[in-house]
């Protein structure tokens, strides 16, 4: 932990720089983000409603720079927790729909292939990994 004339430094010098600028300057200098203790490494923006700081109810995740949708659900101590739709970071199209628990696909899920959209399986998850049941399909969806 600094101490607060070296952090009052550091908000001095990004009070006059926009909010993009900030950003960028923030992402490429990692021991910056260690100084004012800001972890970026998945390079996520995220909306919805926060509680005591971390997000609760319904919300957002989105790629910073290309603004495309990664997550939308629902949240629960800031995780992942209840029904939720993940897309694919480079083609934006649907990956995987389903139900979280504690950050993790957990309960019925479907995923797709990206290219085609198409089903890839169908079935049960537990703590993130498919758990045997249910049915893997074909890129041809059989």
């Amino acid at each position: 932990m600094q101490d607060i004339k070296s952090r009052y430094i550091l908000q001095k010098i990004f009070s006059f720089l926009d909010k993009k600028e900030k950003l960028k300057i923030v992402i490429y200098n990692k021991n910056l983000q260690n100084k004012i203790e800001v972890n970026i490494d998945n390079y996520k923006k995220a909306s919805g409603k926060y509680r005591k700081g971390k997000r609760n109810g319904k919300g957002k995740e989105y790629r910073i720079y290309s603004n495309k949708l990664l997550f939308e659900g629902e949240y629960l101590n800031g995780k992942r927790n209840g029904k939720g739709k993940e897309y694919f970071d480079y083609s934006g199209k649907l990956k995987f729909e389903g139900e979280y628990l504690n950050g993790k696909r957990n309960g019925k899920g479907k995923e797709y292939f990206d290219y085609s959209g198409k089903l890839l399986f169908e079935g049960e998850y537990s703590n993130g990994e498919r758990n045997g049941n249910g049915k893997e399909y074909n890129v041809d969806g059989h």
